[in-house]
C-alpha cells in the first residue's frame, strides 16, 4: 500500500502538466504521431556519481555500453572542470568553469547550493534556458547538488528554476534512509528495499514520467543516481556479484608518487595488507551498485522504445568526475589532477548519430550544457557559457580538424585548521584522513591544469598554489599511466606556451574560452604577454559571492 501511494503521488503530479488523459494506445499512437512530426527531440541526461572511466568503471555496465555506446557514438577523452561532485555537477548544469561559477567544493560556504548560486548562477543553467524557450517540459530525479536542502539555503522547498517536474535528494548520495524534494514537499523513504532503494526508485519515477507526461511537447528528463558514490550499497540481488573483483593492478597502483606535489609523496608505500583489503572490497561494492545503474538505463531505453520515442531521443550517459583506488598508493577518493580523477565516461546515441562509433576529441563537461542547448534549437552564443557544442561533431556535420585541443582543469583544497588528534605530524590544512594518516586533501592542494589532446600532442599541465609553486607535466602518449612527472625536463619554450595558456583559461568567459590553444593551428603564442622570466602563475584564491 505504501509504494502504491507513493506512484500515485507521483503520477498525479506529472499529470498537472498534461491537457488530458488519454488511453495507453491513443497515447502511443499520439507519441509516434509526435516522433516523426515534431522536429525537437527529445534528450535525456543519465548522470552517475563518482564513475571513473580509467580503472574499469565501465567494465559491469554491460547493457550501458550495447544501449547507448554500442548504438551511437563513445567519446574517449572526455574530462571534468573539477575533479569533485557540486563544482563539477554546477559547470554540467552553468557550462561554466569553476571560475565563473564560483562553487569552489562540496560546502555551503563553497558556494555548493548555497543562497549566492541560486541567485547568481541557477537562473543561467541550461535547463532554465530550456523552460525559458517553453518547448520543452523538463524532469529531473536524483542527487542535485550535494548541499541541495539545507535549511540555511531555503531547504527541501526550493526548487530550482527550470524544472516542470522535481525529485531531487536532499544533500549527498544515499541508497537508503533519504529524503526527497518532490516538487518542493519531503517524501521520506526508510529502508525497504522495495520501496525506498534509491537506484531503483529514481528507475520508477522516471518511467512514470514517460508514460505520463505530455505528448504535446518533447521533454528532457535529467536522472542522476547516487551510484557509484560511498556507502557503496548494493541491491539486494547484487550483493554477492564480483566475488573475485579486485582494484585494476596497474603500474601506478601501490607506488610512490615521485616528482609530484607534497601531497602524493605523503601516501605510505606500499600500503599496508588491511588498506589494500580495504580498497579492494570498495572496488567491489562499487561494481555491485552500478548493477542497479546497468538496470535503470536498461529500463529506460525500453520504455522510450515500446512507446515509439527512442528514435527521436537523445541519451547521454556520463559522470561528475572519476575515482581512485591505490594509485600512487591514495586509498580511495578523487580530488586530484590525474587521469583517473579526471577523465569520465560519455556515451550518447540519438538522431543522426550512426552505430559503433568512437571520438577521441577532447570534450569536456562544461559542453554538456551547450549541446542540449543546440539540440534543443537554443543559440548558444546567447549565454555566458564557457563550453561549446559537440552535437555537430555527433551528427558528423562538424569539422573535427578545427576542434579546440586544450580545456581547463581546476581545483581548490579542503583542510581543516585544526590539527587531526590521530596524525598531529601533519599538522593543521589536511582533509579526508584515513586511520594510517595518509590525507586524500588539503587547502593547498589547489591546482589549475590545461589538459591537451591534439594530433601534435596528449599532455598535461598543472600549477599549484603552495608554497613550492609546484609544477607537473606529464607525457600522455609515452606516460599514460603518469609515473614520470617531466617539468624540469621538457622543452623550455613549451612550458612558457603551457603557462601562457593556463593564464589565458583561467582568465576566461564565454566564448573567449573556445579560443584556439596551443596546439591549434590559429594559435599565435605572444611571449610578450608572458612575465619576465617563467614564474607559473599562482591561482588566486576564490571568494564565495556574497
Amino acid at each position: 500500500m505504501k509504494q502504491k501511494r507513493r506512484h500515485s503521488m507521483i503520477r498525479n503530479f506529472v499529470h498537472k502538466s498534461k491537457q488530458a488523459s488519454c488511453s495507453s494506445k491513443g497515447e502511443f499512437s499520439l507519441t509516434v504521431f509526435n516522433a516523426k512530426m515534431n522536429p525537437r527531440a527529445n534528450i535525456v541526461l543519465i548522470l552517475t556519481d563518482d564513475l571513473d572511466v580509467s580503472i574499469g568503471g565501465m567494465i559491469p555496465l554491460v547493457k550501458t555500453k550495447k544501449l547507448i555506446g554500442d548504438a551511437g557514438i563513445t567519446f574517449t577523452n572526455t574530462f571534468v572542470a573539477s575533479p569533485l561532485c557540486c563544482p563539477s555537477r554546477a559547470s554540467i548544469l552553468t557550462g561554466k568553469y569553476p571560475h565563473n561559477h564560483h562553487v569552489v567544493n562540496n560546502t555551503l560556504e563553497g558556494n555548493c547550493s548555497s543562497t549566492a548560486w541560486q541567485k547568481t548562477q541557477e537562473p543561467e543553467t541550461f535547463p532554465a534556458f530550456l523552460q525559458k524557450q517553453g518547448t520543452y517540459q523538463t524532469f529531473f530525479a536524483g542527487k542535485y547538488l550535494n548541499e541541495y536542502g539545507n535549511k540555511k539555503a531555503g531547504g527541501v522547498e526550493h526548487v530550482p528554476p527550470g524544472w516542470d517536474h522535481w525529485f531531487a535528494l536532499e544533500r549527498n548520495s544515499k541508497y537508503y534512509n533519504y529524503t526527497l524534494s518532490v516538487n518542493g514537499r519531503a517524501q521520506r523513504h526508510g529502508q525497504n528495499y522495495s520501496e525506498d532503494y534509491l537506484t531503483d526508485v529514481l528507475a520508477n519515477i522516471s518511467i512514470d514520467f514517460l508514460e505520463n507526461k505530455s505528448n504535446r511537447r518533447p521533454f528532457f528528463m535529467m536522472v542522476s543516481t547516487p551510484a557509484p558514490h560511498s556507502p557503496w550499497t548494493a541491491a539486494p540481488q547484487y550483493e554477492s556479484s564480483f566475488p573475485n573483483t579486485e582494484a585494476p593492478r596497474d603500474p601506478n597502483f601501490n607506488i610512490h608518487g615521485k616528482d609530484k606535489h607534497w601531497l602524493i609523496r605523503q601516501a605510505k608505500t606500499p600500503m599496508t595488507n588491511s588498506s589494500v583489503e580495504f580498497l579492494d572490497n570498495a572496488y567491489r561494492k562499487r561494481w555491485r551498485t552500478l548493477l542497479s545503474v546497468d538496470d535503470l538505463v536498461e529500463k529506460v531505453v525500453r520504455k522510450l522504445e515500446v512507446r515509439g520515442e527512442l528514435s527521436n531521443t537523445y541519451v547521454i550517459f556520463t559522470s561528475d568526475n572519476g575515482y581512485h583506488t591505490g594509485q600512487f598508493s591514495l586509498p580511495v577518493d578523487k580530488r586530484q589532477l590525474y587521469e583517473f580523477d579526471i577523465r569520465v565516461p560519455l556515451l550518447v546515441r540519438g538522431p543522426n548519430i550512426k552505430p559503433n562509433q568512437t571520438s577521441p576529441l577532447l570534450i569536456a563537461n562544461v559542453d554538456l550544457g551547450p549541446t542540449i542547448l543546440d539540440i534543443a534549437g537554443y543559440n548558444v552564443n546567447e549565454t555566458q557559457m564557457d563550453g561549446m557544442s559537440f552535437l555537430p561533431i555527433m551528427t558528423s556535420k562538424g569539422n573535427s580538424s578545427t576542434w579546440r585541443s586544450d580545456i581547463l582543469v581546476e581545483y581548490e583544497g579542503e583542510g581543516s585548521n585544526t590539527s587531526d588528534p590521530a596524525c598531529p605530524l601533519l599538522g593543521p590544512g589536511v582533509s579526508e584522513c584515513f586511520p594510517d594518516c595518509v590525507c586524500e586533501d588539503s587547502y593547498n592542494n589547489t591546482y589549475a591544469c590545461v589538459r591537451t589532446v591534439a594530433q601534435a600532442a596528449n599532455l598535461q599541465y598543472c600549477e599549484f598554489d603552495d608554497n613550492e609553486v609546484f609544477v607537473e607535466v606529464y607525457n600522455l602518449t609515452a606516460d599514460p599511466f603518469q609515473l614520470s612527472n617531466i617539468a624540469k625536463s621538457i622543452d623550455q619554450e613549451v612550458l612558457e606556451k603551457m603557462n601562457h595558456r593556463l593564464m589565458m583559461l583561467q582568465s576566461c568567459s564565454g566564448q573567449s574560452c573556445r579560443t584556439p590553444g596551443v596546439y591549434d593551428s590559429q594559435f599565435r603564442f605572444d611571449p610578450r604577454l608572458m612575465f619576465s622570466s617563467l614564474v607559473p602563475h599562482r591561482t588566486k584564491r576564490r571568494q564565495t559571492l556574497k
